[in-house]
């Protein structure tokens, strides 16, 4: 499909978009532009363009404000050391967007059109890549219910959008590893439900417990099954990984309440090179406690397209509290990280062909 450019009238002159990319944060700082694609029932998807990220237009009776037919997607572009600039693994986010568009009824969009809409994106904003050492342009794909009506039925039109944030750390405690919260009056999916799905429901759900974890002065909540609330599942927005004495890992298996990650994925690879055992399985909080205690455990790592890789420190709850290994950053954690990070920078091998090339 062939992308309309469509001319920005005031794109951000070249001082003030340096100052504003220096140093970005996560999530605050945007690029001139967008890309939009429509979607009819009776046409498909049709006028693809790219041009001035701008506030949207929306009836009042939009279903998506309605019924909440919205999902989303994250990845990342970076530039490589010989100036060419590369995303990480774009088809598998493409093939979860679709996945999650399964679950919500919505339609799918074509794995290369997703690709392509990215691609277009970051080369049209290239001068927004952040200077400060370790930045990246992170990538927002959505899509949502855009018919006007009020019927409780899946919509008949959709509009799929691209938007762009130049991208620093994702933490700002600046400790060295994070301090987990765990909740335990709520739970972030059930079976049968959404938890699978990369959607806004998911998040908003999560966000009173978040903010419970950082009244307590800790950075991000843990959820336990809906059930048996004893069985970890994942971080408000990342997944976990266990790491033992043996050598062994662990993390907890995809069953529909957990949404998998390409950076878990990716991970469990990397694992798996080096030439350790990763065990898909469940793995229980009183667990996590006692090994950590014993010293059992030795490493947990939080993961994630925002913040990669990072290790998990200290874990608190009303009536305990515990330490994993020193606090810090493990050995391993510390190796997949740079590891990871490298294939995405292209600093380093690339045996799985995860980075694509712009």
């Amino acid at each position: 499909m062939d992308f309309a450019h469509l001319p920005h009238p005031a794109p951000v002159e070249g001082e003030t978009r340096a100052q504003a990319i220096a140093d970005p944060g996560f999530g605050t700082v945007f690029t001139d532009h967008m890309v939009t694609i429509d979607y009819h029932a009776d046409r498909g998807w049709h006028s693809a363009r790219i041009g001035p990220r701008e506030p949207l237009v929306l009836d009042p009776a939009c279903a998506v404000l309605h019924y909440a037919q919205e999902i989303f997607e994250g990845l990342k572009a970076y530039r490589h050391p010989d100036g060419a600039f590369a995303m990480f693994r774009p088809q598998v986010n493409a093939a979860r967007m679709n996945k999650s568009a399964d679950r919500l009824a919505m339609p799918h969009i074509p794995e290369d059109l997703f690709v392509e809409a990215c691609r277009e994106l970051v080369l049209k904003d290239a001068d927004w890549f952040p200077t400060v050492e370790g930045g990246s342009m992170y990538l927002r794909p959505f899509m949502f219910a855009s018919e006007a009506f009020l019927g409780v039925r899946p919509a008949k039109e959709y509009k799929f959008l691209v938007i762009a944030s130049p991208a620093g750390n994702y933490f700002k405690s600046g400790a060295p590893a994070v301090s987990i919260w765990v909740s335990q009056d709520y739970v972030r999916a059930a079976p049968g439900g959404t938890g699978a799905a990369k959607t806004g429901g998911n998040y908003a759900a999560s966000l009173v417990p978040q903010a419970e974890a950082i009244a307590k002065g800790h950075d991000q909540v843990v959820f336990l099954d809906a059930v048996a609330r004893r069985w970890i599942e994942e971080l408000g927005g990342m997944n976990l990984f266990f790491v033992f004495d043996d050598g062994s890992v662990i993390t907890p298996p995809l069953g529909g309440t957990i949404l998998p990650g390409v950076t878990r994925d990716s991970l469990i690879q990397l694992l798996r090179d080096e030439g350790l055992t990763v065990r898909e399985e469940r793995y229980a909080i009183d667990q996590w406690r006692a090994d950590a205690e014993s010293g059992r455990l030795v490493e947990t790592m939080a993961c994630g397209t925002a913040a990669v890789v990072t290790p998990v420190g200290k874990v608190a709850a009303p009536d305990y509290e515990f330490t994993i290994g020193s606090g810090g950053p493990g050995q391993l954690t510390v190796k997949l990280r740079e590891r990871l990070v490298g294939i995405q920078r292209g600093t380093v091998s690339d045996p799985h062909g995860w980075t694509y090339r712009l």
